[in-house]
């Protein structure tokens, strides 16, 4: 059987480390041709082409985008994955951090789905896939800020979805867990006793580990495959069944 992408282009907004680099490196192997879109794209894979841009610039979006294109000539993949934490309840952060929070999660998605428009109604197989998260769906404390910011992404992803799927372009999102990657390893360094948040952040995820990057990356490889032609306006949650599953507490 061929590569499930063979001959394709793919973006990766956030693809220089953690759950971004997973999912570039998972197109990868299916025979995607990949561009990295990341604010420091030293890290990258070098395999893949590496583009600085910052999602919160649109300027700089659509030069990054038309790089990509013009180094290609095609763009067939969109995986809206870069993002921004933030802590605390919904008094805990002032008018400036939700801007900031929200043009990164949120309008980065549209301004760099708005650029590589033009493109993906060329393609056959046009896909796009955003990064929301388990925050979206379930109340997490001290994280009001984000989860405004991820529920915001799984409408936008809908709305896309809708504006957008008689033109050939399928629009998903994918939905991790508390996932094993740099930004939590930050989190649980600040953290008085690390090991112990850690053991929390597993406990709560009903499989009692955090989820992988490949793990992730493995969701989003179906979403955007164009095997999956069928599958859009919807998300996969990669959370080990927190989002849905109430197990009794183990056995001692």
């Amino acid at each position: 059987m061929s590569a499930q992408l063979e001959g394709l282009v793919a973006i990766v907004t956030g693809g220089a480390s953690g759950i971004g680099a997973a999912i570039a490196a998972a197109l990868a192997d299916e025979g995607a041709q990949v561009a990295v879109l990341d604010r420091d794209p030293s890290g990258a894979d070098p395999r893949f082409t590496a583009v600085a841009a910052d999602v919160s610039d649109r300027a700089g979006v659509e030069r990054a985008v038309a790089d990509v294109a013009g180094r290609f000539g095609r763009i067939d993949i969109l995986v809206n994955n870069a993002g921004i934490g933030a802590q605390g309840d919904i008094a805990a952060n002032d008018d400036d951090e939700w801007a900031r929070v929200l043009s990164v999660n949120v309008t980065g998605i549209a301004r760099v789905t708005a650029a590589a428009l033009p493109w993906l109604r060329q393609s056959p197989s046009a896909a796009v896939c955003n990064t929301s998260s388990i925050a979206a769906t379930a109340g997490l404390p001290q994280r009001a800020l984000y989860s405004a910011s991820k529920g915001a992404v799984l409408s936008l992803t809908r709305a896309m979805a809708a504006d957008h799927l008689r033109e050939g372009i399928r629009v998903n999102a994918v939905n991790p867990g508390t996932a094993d990657t740099p930004w939590v390893g930050r989190l649980l360094s600040t953290a008085p006793d690390p090991a112990a948040e850690r053991a929390a952040l597993e406990a709560r995820q009903p499989h009692g580990r955090l989820v992988s990057a490949d793990e992730v990356a493995g969701a989003v490889l179906y979403l955007v495959s164009p095997r999956s032609g069928s599958t859009t306006g919807t998300y996969i949650e990669v959370d080990g069944g927190m989002s849905g599953l109430r197990l009794r507490p183990a056995q001692s």
